[in-house]
């Protein structure tokens, strides 16, 4: 379980990074971050429910 749970806080530190950049980022490139950030969150959002499968199952 260990390697989910390194994935999820990886996911977890790529969004906040790709949203710190957004803020500082121009118009143009700040979509490109947002939208990333927002696909690193729904990463960690599924890994998270795949972690909690696992204790349910346990």
């Amino acid at each position: 379980m260990t390697g989910f749970e390194a994935k999820l806080e990886r996911f977890e530190n790529l969004a906040a990074e790709c949203e710190m950049i957004a803020n500082r980022a121009n118009d143009g490139d700040r979509q490109l971050y947002q939208r990333a950030g927002q696909h690193y969150r729904e990463l960690a959002k599924d890994m998270r429910e795949l972690i909690a499968s696992f204790d349910i199952a346990a």
